[in-house]
């Protein structure tokens, strides 16, 4: 933890100490942060509370020096010894910020069901590494503000090659080495990002749609027949079970929380692209072939209804021994999928423990300084999750130590943090600033800014709403 200390604080290039100990104060002040403030008055901060304003809006991080810091610790690796990513948006909504600039509306979910709500904010594009078993921890990696109209694709892609390029770097992937596996939701474009990542050793394994339509491999063509050689094979309807055939690969797997879990994998299957939107440029589109896996449990934790989960993995083009996945593999991609959901835990910790979300900054450069420094604090107590001590609650269970969750590990940093360097140097004295003169207005007003919506040359006319269908129509396009 001590060398990670140093290296943050050489990748901060102005206000250095200032933000280190605004770093410190986060993981040592007594429960959640609530206030930007407040954590001038935690003893680990021998600065005032204009010096950590000064630091947020003034200061500086080398975040590629940060990043390579990051990536230089131990990652947490899957049960087969590979390393899982996870990728996922977070939104830092700002619905009244009138004055903040690149402001996106950020998909939210409302209360009554089925209820969508675009609120405007910052979206934040997160790469983690993912561990084993059941877990509250993840391993940060990158983190990417999206700006307005930027490609979600095109981001994600470009973060997974270079968090890639620094794990080969450090040492944590070499040649031969199982491939990587990079887990997502529906919301994202499993083809295309497949496509982006098709030069590098990784899977793209997603969630699909209940009502999407995939297409089977080419069958042989037969002497005689005339005309365009077909590009896709039969239809298979996530909807029509008459359409899926026997499957490939069935594994049954009884589990303590779900209970009965059956997977069912069908492989060599593809969407069948079309020229519009990612792919309207594209010359040629391609076949992106990959596995497909229906997963049926019997039960949720929660009591809700369980319903069937639609998972498909791309085919890595180059030599690939694991191309065609096994019974094994099978359970490993389903599970590493549960996995993701722990990246859920890390986005609470950061907004209701950390305070990610709590400042009300104006400038985005402070935003983005702001997140790199809770990532930076998160590496921190990932590293002394090994050494921290169980400063339980009375009324709480003991835990052993490798069971530690990141809040109980926070509440130990202070202790482990006095026998840990602090490059930090002391504050000199100074004194408050003149201000604005007395009675003199401000005669500079702050500029509005408009939230960016994705057609902002021209005004779309709301359309009315529709009911939700039980029975959707299959999407036959990817």
């Amino acid at each position: 933890m001590g060398w990670f200390r140093g290296a943050l604080y050489h990748c901060l290039t102005a206000r250095a100490d200032a933000l280190f100990e605004l770093a410190d104060a986060v993981l040592c002040a007594d429960g959640p942060v609530r206030s930007l403030p407040a954590l001038s008055l935690v003893a680990e901060h021998r600065r005032g509370h204009g010096a950590l304003y000064d630091a947020l809006a003034a200061g500086r991080v080398d975040v590629q020096r940060l990043r390579t810091a990051v990536a230089s610790v131990p990652l947490p690796q899957a049960a087969d010894g590979r390393i899982v990513l996870a990728v996922d948006v977070t939104c830092w909504l700002r619905p009244e910020a009138n004055t903040v600039p690149e402001r996106i509306l950020c998909h939210t979910y409302g209360r009554a069901k089925d209820q969508h709500i675009g609120v405007p904010g910052w979206p934040y594009s997160f790469v983690v590494a993912l561990e084993t078993g059941r877990s509250s921890w993840t391993a940060p990696l990158d983190v990417v503000r999206l700006a307005p109209g930027a490609d979600l694709a095109v981001v994600t892609a470009g973060q997974v090659r270079d968090v890639l390029g620094r794990m080969i770097a450090a040492g944590h992937w070499r040649p031969g080495d199982p491939q990587m596996w990079v887990v997502m939701d529906a919301g994202y474009d499993a083809a295309r990002l497949a496509w982006l990542l098709r030069d590098l050793p990784v899977r793209v394994l997603a969630r699909l749609r209940s009502d999407r339509v995939l297409r089977r491999a080419t069958p042989p063509r037969l002497p005689g027949v005339l005309g365009r050689p077909r590009r896709h094979g039969g239809e298979f309807i996530f909807g029509d079970p008459a359409s899926w055939g026997e499957p490939d690969v069935t594994t049954v797997t009884d589990t303590r929380l779900y209970g009965i879990a059956t997977a069912r994998a069908w492989h060599r299957l593809h969407p069948r692209l079309t020229r519009h939107a990612a792919w309207a440029d594209c010359p040629d589109l391609p076949i992106l072939e990959g596995t497909l896996i229906r997963l049926d449990v019997t039960r949720l934790p929660s009591g809700a209804t369980a319903k069937p989960v639609w998972l498909w993995c791309s085919i890595h083009a180059g030599p690939d021994p694991d191309a065609t996945p096994d019974a094994a593999m099978v359970d490993l991609l389903w599970q590493a999928f549960l996995r993701r959901f722990d990246i859920e835990h890390t986005f609470r910790l950061f907004k209701q423990t950390l305070g990610w979300t709590v400042p009300k900054l104006r400038d985005p450069a402070a935003a983005d300084r702001w997140t790199w420094l809770i990532i930076a604090a998160h590496t921190q107590l990932r590293l002394a999750r090994p050494i921290a001590a169980d400063l339980r609650r009375p009324w709480e269970r003991p835990a052993p130590p490798q069971r530690l969750t990141p809040a109980r590990v926070r509440r130990d940093f202070r202790h482990l943090r006095a026998t840990s360097t602090c490059p930090a140097n002391a504050p000199k004295p100074t004194r408050a600033g003149p201000g604005r003169p007395p009675g003199q207005p401000n005669r500079h007003p702050t500029q509005r800014h408009d939230v960016h919506t994705i057609t902002s040359n021209e005004t779309r006319t709301p359309k009315p709403r529709k009911n939700k269908s039980a029975n959707p129509r299959p999407r036959r396009t990817g």
